[in-house]
């Protein structure tokens, strides 16, 4: 093997990339996730209707005590960056090689995946710093170097964490983004690469030199527009195959919990056992998500609140829209599509990825069908650009310790765009793919080493929660 060719690299890495994201890695996310859930006593799930209702109201869309952006610019700045093309493409391949079971284990880990997320954004808020221009800077890497009694290894820790999140920023957040814009807008109506390039990275450049203050403007209106576009779409197949539904959903509860490898039904040419289902369900789930990776905890960082808890409940509801509801939609349009497991007549083989979830939709709405799904990749797949940005400068900012170089990442950011769309680097994506994966280590053990302090925190604020409570119910009473 030339050690020195691309192609050999590319293996190797392909080959790190499984085992990062394997059995071990998906336990200990899921696992973390888990014992944090029985920690708390299952107070993200009891207050998840609140988190809900807080999300939404107009106190979240107001900035009050410290911090550079609202609550809900902070989460939909969050959300920009996890509802990608995971969300269409990454549901899509779990059901094929997992089979439509992989939907199910996609759900279990996503509702663990909210305690997860709570925990790592609420410690984001509390130890968070105020940077040389009055600018909020948190995430894993200042809880890490704030809030561990060991010093020095909460800072090697959380150094370790940023080289990774800006590698994963240029990465997964950007050139692989990036390419999947160019390729779906070519494919699909034929849009030259170097065109798509060059809009994209002016696009991205005007928005993101503002910093946090621009990107959040622009996620606060584009995140609700796009997801609440998709989910319509989506919503529309699921009834016009209304049909297939019930036996759709038998399919997947079926093949979630099936022991021996089965097949057949909506699942057409596919077959996969339980072990199948839980390993991509819960590996796709937690991608797209991020819950337990630490990235979604430096935009939360960035809220104006009073209390670190209740902005951890309202950045936790990123898991439910992301997996919950986006993630469902996408999955249960395909089991009643019929397209599962059905051959794609241009390739002679199985529909696969962004094809088979064109291919569900197209079932409805024929060819605009297809350029329906191309729109949301394009739109999913930009946010992302955007809320990576900010992940990955905040990342870099605590690696240079000084926001003064800020403005010069920027722009290289943005420049970069134009190289995703332009070059297919799979190199890239398997590289940063790995990167992603290995954050969540220091982030997991950190939620771990801290759990009583999560627990202690979210104990405090229950009185006042209920309190709050009581307030909405009299205000409503009259």
């Amino acid at each position: 093997m030339d050690i020195f060719s691309m192609e050999a690299w590319n293996k190797v890495l392909s080959a790190i990339d499984s085992v990062v994201w394997g059995p071990v890695m998906l336990v200990l996310l899921v696992g973390t996730g888990v014992f944090l859930t029985f920690r708390i006593g299952f107070r993200s799930w009891k207050n998840l209707p609140f988190a809900i209702k807080s999300m939404l109201s107009k106190e979240a869309r107001q900035t009050k005590g410290e911090g550079d952006v609202s609550p809900f610019a902070a989460l939909t700045t969050a959300l920009a960056a996890t509802i990608g093309t995971g969300n269409i493409v990454g549901v899509a391949t779990a059901m094929v090689s997992g089979g439509p079971g992989a939907l199910v284990w996609m759900e279990i880990s996503a509702l663990f995946g909210l305690t997860t997320k709570f925990s790592e954004c609420m410690l984001a808020v509390k130890y968070r710093e105020t940077n040389d221009k009055g600018e909020m800077a948190g995430g894993p890497m200042y809880t890490m170097k704030n809030a561990f009694k060991h010093k020095k290894v909460g800072s090697v820790m959380g150094w370790i964490f940023a080289l990774l999140a800006a590698i994963a920023a240029f990465g997964i957040g950007n050139l692989t983004q990036a390419n999947s814009i160019a390729d779906s807008l070519h494919s699909n109506f034929g849009v030259s690469t170097k065109v798509v390039g060059a809009i994209l990275m002016v696009a991205s450049l005007i928005i993101i030199v503002g910093g946090i203050q621009s990107i959040s403007k622009i996620s606060s209106v584009l995140v609700p527009f796009m997801a609440a576009m998709y989910v319509v779409g989506g919503v529309v197949v699921i009834i016009l195959n209304y049909e297939n539904l019930p036996s759709g959903l038998a399919e997947i509860f079926r093949m979630a919990f099936s022991i021996k490898a089965v097949g057949g039904g909506v699942a057409g040419s596919v077959v996969a056992s339980m072990m199948q289902a839980m390993h991509f369900g819960v590996a796709r789930g937690c991608f797209s998500n991020e819950a337990g990776l630490g990235s979604a905890a430096i935009t939360a960082a960035a809220a104006s609140t009073d209390d670190c808890v209740q902005q951890g409940y309202i950045n936790m509801t990123g898991t439910f829209w992301d997996t919950i509801v986006v993630c469902t939609i996408t999955g249960l349009a395909i089991a009643s599509s019929g397209m599962l497991g059905a051959i794609d007549p241009s390739t002679g083989e199985a529909y696969i990825g962004a094809s088979l979830t064109m291919a569900a939709f197209a079932t409805v709405f024929g060819k605009a069908g297809s350029a329906f799904v191309c729109i949301s990749i394009v739109l999913f797949a930009f946010s992302t650009i955007l809320g990576w940005e900010y992940h990955g400068e905040k990342a870099f900012e605590y690696l240079v310790k000084s926001p003064k170089l800020n403005m010069v990442y920027r722009i290289v950011f943005s420049l970069v765009v134009y190289l995703g769309a332009t070059t297919t680097l799979s190199i890239a994506w398997n590289f940063s793919d790995i990167a992603n994966a290995l954050m969540a280590i220091p982030n997991l053990i950190s939620l771990l080493v801290l759990n009583k302090e999560i627990r202690s925190e979210v104990l405090r604020f229950e009185p006042k929660l209920q309190k709050m409570k009581q307030e909405k119910r009299m205000a409503k009473n009259g």
